[in-house]
């Protein structure tokens, strides 16, 4: 692929994304459609696809962008379930899915049935995640969600490797795999990943509190991802762990960054989210013709794997619902109590349903397939065809099934914590107010030491320029708490949405003036753009505040 080619792509990707994310639709499933219907036309070219190269280079910074997101709290408080998720029911897919594919698939031999179990079992929570956040999931599903998503991959691409060693003839006893062997890699790939990635973000936090420079933080931010993921394969730990660990450790300790590093992060992670993923997946789609021509080539009809491919699917969507309500069964089993303590209270079940249902696979999936080898000791993979063929199918089915019936189903079971903005409200309103406290007297001691030196008059201006800000903004805070509570009786969404237009429609007037001023040559441009950044905080501001979140 040359540059033109990877430009042509890239904006072709991002302007299908556009559009989708406008009409609600799901981006993933339609740039895979679009990317396959583009292959069809006369003279498109086969674009060539370096698995190994897209998971080194489109993997890390996806993982990590997520991680900076996720609450190390809640993620340490959920990691039970987490691990059960991500771990243990990637594991028990892989192994059913590739006994089900030697059933379905004649003379397939076991080591390529369970990479094809690898290369499906890890869910990509990604889209499920921008749906619950959507819709409003309450934030624990939203967090094991999220959770799972960043440690299922780790898990599945060790597997993987070892699957594809029996591929090459390191067979084991059972089920064609050196089991002895897998645990060692597997053990050594958490252990080299996880410290890898802590000691690599604990050296990046040192370097960020000692510089004071948003750019070069910000680029340094940039090269974490695919130092950890390269470092940590270099010293045979899982690379995924070592993004995603980092990301855990820099994420938690974010708030000691300065805050125009944390301003540019922000935009600039989601936008490299985007393209990363519109490109894939619309990679995906121009390469899904020349997989089919393949399976057509190969000795297996049609008929045959297309019939495989539903069983796959099937068993990819069930084995979740099993394995999540089976966890849930041994969870609410009774128990010996212990004297004094009493056991927490369950989620509701409705809470598995969506969790079993949040089982799209993606980015991972596809990167992996693509990634598998031609030859295999110097003969042509016969299989490689076939096991693209069943990804590819896997992946696109549980797009369609799972992810257009998500939100209905989360709607139609009622998963929504419709009470978590107010709560949110109320705990910003509380924070606001134990750290205007804390501020204030850090304020009356320093103007009682400077006093001395700069005058009383002097010391009285500078408390009174600080002082009203502060107090300004709990006050507001509370007024609008106040305002809440009486929209909430009546129409609050429709009159919070009235209530941002017009803010919105202020701003834009003075957005005009300062565009009429510049033009007229009555100010710099580099003021005008001061003034506007100020006018783009203020509302980024009031577009995340809870104002806005009915």
């Amino acid at each position: 692929m040359d540059a033109a080619e990877l430009l042509l792509l890239a904006l072709g990707a991002v302007g299908v994304a556009a559009v989708s994310r406008r009409m609600g639709w799901q981006t993933p499933l339609v740039l895979v459609l679009v990317g396959f219907a583009v292959s069809l036309v006369p003279g498109v070219p086969e674009l060539e696809i370096d698995g190994e190269l897209l998971l080194a280079t489109v993997l890390p910074p996806l993982l990590y962008s997520a991680a900076l997101g996720v609450s190390y709290v809640g993620f340490r408080a959920l990691f039970h379930p987490i691990v059960q998720l991500g771990v243990g029911l990637v594991f028990v897919t892989a192994i059913v899915v590739a006994l089900v594919a030697r059933v379905v698939v004649p003379g397939l031999p076991m080591p390529v049935a369970l990479v094809l179990g690898a290369i499906v079992a890890p869910p990509d929570a990604v889209s499920a995640a921008s749906i619950g956040r959507k819709l409003g999931l309450p934030r624990p599903v939203m967090t094991v969600l999220s959770g799972e998503s960043l440690i299922n991959d780790a898990a599945a691409l060790t597997f993987y490797k070892v699957a594809l060693a029996g591929v090459f003839g390191a067979s084991g006893s059972l089920l064609g795999v050196d089991w002895t062997s897998a645990a060692g890699t597997f053990a050594l790939a958490v252990v080299a990943g996880v410290a890898t990635g802590l000691a690599l973000g604990w050296l990046v936090h040192m370097l960020r509190m000692r510089l004071d420079d948003p750019v070069v933080e910000s680029v340094l931010g940039l090269i974490v991802p695919f130092a950890a993921y390269l470092l940590a394969e270099e010293l045979h730990g899982s690379g995924v762990l070592a993004v995603v660990a980092a990301g855990l450790y820099l994420g938690h300790r974010g708030p000691q960054a300065g805050y125009a590093t944390r301003l540019q992060e922000r935009p600039l992670w989601s936008s490299l989210d985007l393209l990363l993923e519109a490109v894939v997946f619309a990679l995906i789609g121009l390469q899904l013709r020349y997989v089919l021509s393949a399976v057509q080539e190969s000795d297996r009809s049609n008929a045959s794997l297309l019939a495989a491919a539903v069983a796959v699917l099937a068993t990819v969507v069930l084995v979740r619902f099993a394995y999540v309500f089976g966890l849930e069964l041994v969870r609410r089993a009774p128990r010996p109590s212990r004297s004094g303590l009493t056991r927490p209270e369950r989620p509701p079940w409705s809470y598995q349903v969506v969790i079993s249902w949040t089982g799209m696979r993606g980015v991972v999936t596809l990167a992996a397939a693509a990634a598998l080898p031609v030859e295999v000791e110097g003969a042509p993979f016969t299989e490689r065809g076939a096991v693209q063929f069943l990804a590819y199918a896997v992946t696109i089915g549980t797009l369609l099934l799972q992810g257009l019936t998500l939100p209905r189903l989360i709607r139609r079971l009622g998963v929504q914590d419709q009470d978590q903005p107010q709560r949110d409200a109320e705990e910003e309103l509380h924070l606001q107010e134990k750290s205007t406290e804390a501020a204030l007297a850090r304020l009356d001691e320093l103007v009682a030491t400077l006093t001395p030196k700069i005058g009383e008059d002097k010391a009285k201006e500078w408390d009174e320029r600080i002082r009203r800000p502060l107090l300004a903004r709990t006050e507001t805070m509370h007024q609008a708490i106040r305002a809440d509570e009486e929209e909430q009786a009546e129409r609050g969404r429709r009159r919070a949405q009235t209530f941002r237009r017009v803010r919105q429609q202020v701003i834009e007037v003075q957005r005009q003036v300062l565009m009429e001023e510049r033009d007229k040559g009555h100010v710099d441009e580099e003021v005008v753009r001061a003034v506007l950044q100020e006018l783009d905080h203020e509302e980024a501001a009031g577009a995340s505040s809870w104002v806005t979140r009915f």
